[in-house]
């Protein structure tokens, strides 16, 4: 497709028939629909927002921002496009990211083919007639012959299950939900439920505007430093001219970050060595400290022991209570076993005179009440809860959908011990549907628009396979995705984040069986998950039948 500006549109066709149907126009399904238009299909994207951005559509909470690099994160199929865009901030903040993908979008002419304010309700699959009935939560129906799933890993939003929530008569909202309207914070007393890398950012962020503030922790977590700034135009000129030298180290590193792997152990080096290395990546900004780190402290229980206590007396320098900052440090897990948030002087904040940390582990919240919160040792009054209490994380999204297969299977039932798939891109039984971004993808473990590209590249290059060769029906065999499950499951094998109930391995508290820890990511790294993707094309997409029937 030229690469040239096309002029933007905003009307939305009345037709209800199409080659494809894209559910989501966040970062994977702006891609998806820029590439099915290239290969001449008729597609029609369906958005239960109203507006494109997906996860930077949504999350407009006050601090949120990318903990990837801004230029690592954004776009590389167009080179006019990586020219023309100037990231402000080694690591932008929403708004601006809401901006580069609505220009994207409106760049492209892709508008007239989103259909926002359109929650997908279920997608069954006729076999008779090879298609795919798609129907919103307000009844209108669609037909297409392929369906993709670009609903993003972190969009099915939960509560905590607390008694009352509905009781509390000031204003209440999660992170994900943030009004759109600007909150005013100015004397109000606020609450703040979860200290994850959502609850990290906003904390930081709105501890000097209010009038008082009380975190309610329930797993402490392990923070490092973002180290954003801005970016000059020095700084600008020289990531531009080196952008095709970056992308091409992101395709080589396992997560598509611009930090590899030290390739030596913890104790191959002296003490000494060891701590200025350690300071050396404390002082890096981003996920230096988690990516580019010794090669066995997501592996080894006794190297990891030792750098989770590095950062534990970062945490004790940083907050001036010692109380508090033993409250801080995790005691369940140790560093990296869990998402890393990024902070901005989140630990100082607790030097604050009007912030107080509830460790909810220690006083359990009870209830939600009328006028605030009742824990096991006391009450609170509030004027304003914002619960940062995270995701049905993977699955939750595609749980939100009835996708019925062949047969009338849902997808919900035919993943209920757990995902089955092959190469994390499609399930026995469940013709033509591709789960970009899904579970056993790599993507779910990555600087996450890099992977986008590669699984949108491979299901488009697929989709043009099937029409190119008259195939109207594809799917894997059980026998390749049964193959592909237990790869998943023991590249695993060894790694520390196994061993830690978090949304990484499926475990929500928030979510009723939930409670039992899975194996959701590819874990060999994004350059092996290539490989084996291309190796399947290469063979005829072999795993699969492809049926000209």
């Amino acid at each position: 497709m030229p690469d040239t500006m096309v002029a933007p549109s905003a009307t939305v066709s009345d037709a209800t028939t199409f080659d494809a149907i894209i559910i989501g126009a966040g970062i994977a399904g702006i891609y998806q629909l820029y590439k099915l238009r290239a290969l001449g299909l008729s597609v029609r994207v369906f958005e239960t927002g109203g507006g494109v951005g997906g996860t930077w559509y949504w999350n407009r909470y006050p601090g949120a921002r990318f903990d990837s690099e801004s230029y690592t994160y954004g776009y590389s199929f167009s080179e006019e496009l990586l020219n023309e865009w100037n990231w402000s901030e080694h690591f932008s903040a929403q708004p601006e990211n809401e901006r580069y993908l609505n220009h994207v979008v409106d760049r492209f002419g892709l508008r007239k083919d989103i259909q926002c304010h359109s929650r997908v309700a279920s997608a069954t699959w006729d076999e008779s007639e090879r298609q795919w009935n798609v129907v919103l939560d307000d009844g209108r129906s669609y037909r297409s012959r392929f369906v993709i799933t670009a609903v993003g890993p972190l969009s099915a939003d939960t509560l905590p299950r607390f008694e009352g929530i509905a009781d509390f008569k000031g204003r209440s909202f999660h992170t994900y939900r943030w009004p759109h309207e600007a909150i005013d914070f100015t004397g109000k007393r606020v609450a703040v439920i979860g200290t994850g890398a959502t609850g990290v950012q906003v904390i930081q962020t709105i501890a000097p505007l209010v009038g008082e503030l009380t975190v309610f922790q329930r797993t402490a977590n392990w923070c490092t430093p973002l180290h954003n700034k801005r970016i000059t135009e020095e700084e600008q000129a020289r990531l531009k001219a080196g952008y095709p030298a970056m992308f091409e180290l992101l395709r080589q590193t396992p997560g598509c970050y611009i930090h590899m792997t030290d390739p030596r152990g913890t104790f191959e080096v002296t003490p000494e060595e060891r701590e200025a290395f350690w300071e050396e990546l404390y002082a890096k900004p981003g996920f230096a400290i988690w990516m580019a780190n010794f090669r066995d402290v997501l592996t080894d229980l006794k190297a990891n022991a030792l750098f989770s206590e590095f950062v534990a007396w970062k945490i004790r320098q940083r907050v001036k209570d010692p109380a508090v900052a033993e409250k801080l440090i995790p005691k369940n897990h140790g560093f990296g076993q869990r998402r890393v948030p990024q902070e901005t002087g989140y630990y100082e904040v607790y030097n604050l005179p009007h912030v107080k940390l509830v460790d909810t582990r220690e006083t359990p919240i009870q209830r939600v009440t009328e006028t605030g919160i009742a824990c096991s040792d006391q009450s609170y009054e509030f004027d304003i809860i914002i619960y940062a209490t995270g995701f049905d994380a993977v699955l939750g999204s595609f749980d939100r959908i009835e996708i019925r297969g062949a047969g009338g299977v849902t997808l919900k039932d035919y993943w209920a011990e757990g995902p089955k798939t092959y190469l994390g891109m499609m399930s026995a039984g469940f013709p033509n549907l591709l789960t970009i971004v899904g579970p056993h993808n790599a993507s779910t473990r990555c600087n996450i628009p890099r992977c986008i590209e590669q699984n949108v590249d491979w299901a488009s290059d697929l989709i043009h396979y099937a029409q190119d060769h008259g195939v109207t029906r594809f799917e894997t065999t059980a026998e390749a995705e049964a193959e592909w499950s237990r790869h998943v499951e023991e590249l695993a094998e060894g790694l520390l984040y196994t061993l830690v109930d978090s949304w990484m391995t499926g475990v929500n508290t928030n979510v009723e069986g939930r409670n039992v820890r899975r194996v959701l990511q590819y874990q060999g790294g994004a350059p092996q998950y290539r490989e084996h993707c291309d190796e399947v094309a290469k063979a005829g997409y072999k795993g699969m039948v492809l049926d000209r029937g």
